[in-house]
């Protein structure tokens, strides 16, 4: 029996994103933070296995750029987000909506096929090697 050796090559930071968009709702409260806040540059997104539907959205104060982020910026607000959560979350909107008396970052990610039924977590198609659906 003859092995195929070819072997493809795959690497994040060659990967061309479609990115992270930002509503001028999410803009306008990440500015709120950071003016609240000084040592803050922006917010901070990543993904993280967990939840019932697979993945979580991670949403952290960002005092510094992490080096291998990706920045996304929209009317003065930074988005930093890890490189690592690109293949999870490329293509998705981040907003910032009303729901009952709460204030919430709401993502609007292409890439999430079903939520659990709290909506704290979300699941994806089985992805191939190369991180595409």
């Amino acid at each position: 029996m003859q092995v195929d050796k070819k072997v493809e090559r795959f690497s994040l930071e060659e990967y061309v994103w479609r990115g992270l968009t930002l509503t001028d709702a999410a803009a306008r409260q990440i500015r709120r933070l950071v003016e609240n806040n000084p040592s803050m540059l922006g917010l901070r997104l990543n993904v993280k296995h967990s939840g019932c539907a697979g993945f979580v959205y991670v949403l952290e104060h960002a005092s510094q750029d992490a080096g291998s982020d990706r920045l996304y910026e929209h009317k003065g607000a930074r988005l930093y987000v890890a490189l690592k959560a690109m293949p999870f979350i490329d293509g998705t909107e981040l907003d910032y909506v009303h729901e009952g008396l709460n204030h919430v970052f709401k993502f609007n990610n292409p890439k999430a096929q079903f939520a659990c039924g709290c909506g704290e977590s979300f699941g994806l198609r089985a992805m191939n090697d190369y991180g595409t659906q």
